[in-house]
């Protein structure tokens, strides 16, 4: 683990080191550890984690127990598939059990210098506590992606996520370990955003895929080219799928004139856990902070590289809520071959949606991202894209609403037909309706895109 060196930069200032600007590295030494070294450091970080969580968490000694694990039954990294599970019901539910911070924790409260937490948009917000070395650490690991994605010193870098207990908010402080010039800019009006990014001379900000699809159609409508009246080079995206799927991120770049780069994140962590590099070639997630199981989410065996699975996270270094294989509700595919970057660590190499967002239609299982994935490489449409489900004679179904341009001729009942058939190869299963509207119609999102609209509890409570 590298060491966080501190210069003094002036009267009572700290200044952390950071590698020189030529170099491709942030922490060379773990980036590209050999995979046999990883996994050493791994146990032994696993081993201790394991015994300070029994030690420390009344809630973790409990379930331990109840799971038949003891600390000294740790012996191999494979012993971890003995550990019993975590997930967000579990944080709540011992957040309402011991209020405020739950009896996960494993520090007394005095040592907690941090917290974020969710929106609550599901139930009661969750927290996520962090220790002064648990924050110092998070800020290093956000400088590690940074780096990756070629954030430099002469970088200018808007941070324009939520300051309020998001746990997105502090990785300005992040950026700005890389020397990088951190603009604090936040949510704001997007014709603010828009101000700041050309009045600054921004080369980088972070936002979500549609999102950074809405900003610039503001932009255009502002009368201003994203290409040419603003300085951007790189934009980074999280919180969707849409920045690894290949046509999503295709039609953003060609829209900005800019690299774009996908980062994956849990609150329940930490800020981002994966990113991009610059080969732009999946989200390397380094196991120095985690390890990485990728599992059916029915029978909880492992899967194979490249096969879909659900992520589940054990972390290795936070000390004030450790997160013993956290089931994250993510369908993923991840591989743990080199990247051509020469990182070792696994990259994500597609989220591909949320257990709870999974739709099992005539017995397939459907993802919004699958479908956006045939939306966004069709040049005719406009990108923007909602599925409707509903209940029709007790069986489910759905439709998919997707915008034609305006400058495109053709007929929309062909168009649908079309469309509809692009799905069905893609997914296995056809949408009973594609139904075309008119550019514009549907709904654009100033943050997430709202692309599912389920109206089965009103059919079946008919």
């Amino acid at each position: 683990m590298k060491e966080l060196n501190k210069m003094q930069g002036g009267i009572g200032v700290e200044v952390y080191s950071r590698p020189d600007p030529k170099e491709r590295y942030w922490d060379p030494e773990i980036e590209t550890m050999a995979p046999e070294k990883i996994r050493e450091m791994q146990l032994e970080e696993l081993k201790y984690m394991v015994k300070f969580c029994y030690e420390n968490s009344p809630y973790y000694k409990k379930a331990f127990d109840e799971a038949g694990v003891s600390p000294d039954k740790i012996k191999t990294l494979e012993d971890v598939k003995h550990l019993p599970f975590t997930n967000k019901q579990i944080e709540r539910e011992r957040q309402e059990a011991v209020p405020d911070l739950g009896d996960m924790i494993c520090v007394p409260e005095e040592e907690i210098v941090y917290i974020s937490a969710s929106s609550g948009s599901t139930g009661v917000p969750t927290v996520s506590p962090f220790t002064a070395r648990d924050f110092d650490e998070f800020q290093d690991y956000q400088a590690r992606l940074f780096w990756g994605i070629g954030m430099r010193p002469w970088d200018r870098y808007v941070h324009a996520l939520n300051f309020t207990l998001f746990v997105g908010g502090p990785d300005v402080i992040g950026a700005m370990r890389t020397g990088a010039l951190g603009i604090w800019a936040g949510t704001i009006p997007s014709e603010r955003l828009l101000f700041i990014l050309r009045n600054f001379k921004a080369t980088i900000t972070w936002t979500t895929p549609s999102y950074a699809w809405y900003l610039g159609e503001t932009a255009m409508k502002e009368g201003l080219d994203p290409k040419k009246d603003f300085n951007l080079k790189k934009l980074v995206v999280a919180g969707e799928p849409g920045g690894s799927i290949p046509a999503t991120r295709k039609a953003i770049q060609d829209l900005w004139g800019v690299e774009l780069y996908d980062f994956y994140g849990l609150s329940d962590l930490f800020g981002a856990n994966a990113g991009m590099c610059e080969a732009q070639e999946g989200l390397h997630i380094y196991e120095d902070h985690h390890i990485v199981e990728v599992l059916d989410p029915e029978t909880f065996e492992p899967v194979g590289d490249m096969e879909r699975g659900e992520l589940v996270l054990t972390t290795l270094r936070k000390m004030a809520r450790p997160m013993i294989r956290f089931r994250t509700g993510d369908i993923v595919t991840v591989t743990w071959e080199k990247c051509e970057c020469g990182r070792t660590h696994p990259r994500i190499m597609g989220v591909h949606g949320r257990l709870d967002d999974m739709l099992i239609i005539t017995g397939v299982n459907v993802f919004p991202s699958d479908i956006e994935y045939v939306v966004r490489q069709d040049k005719r449409l406009t990108g923007e894209y909602r599925m409707v489900v509903y209940r029709e004679q007790h069986l489910d179904r759905f439709d998919v609403e997707v915008e034609k341009l305006d400058t495109v001729d053709i007929e929309e009942e062909v168009l649908a037909r079309e469309v509809r058939e692009a799905i069905k190869v893609r997914v296995g299963v056809a949408p009973k309706r594609v139904i075309v509207l008119k550019e514009g119609e549907i709904p654009r999102a100033t943050h997430k895109a709202k692309r599912v609209i389920d109206k089965r509890e009103q059919v079946w409570a008919d």
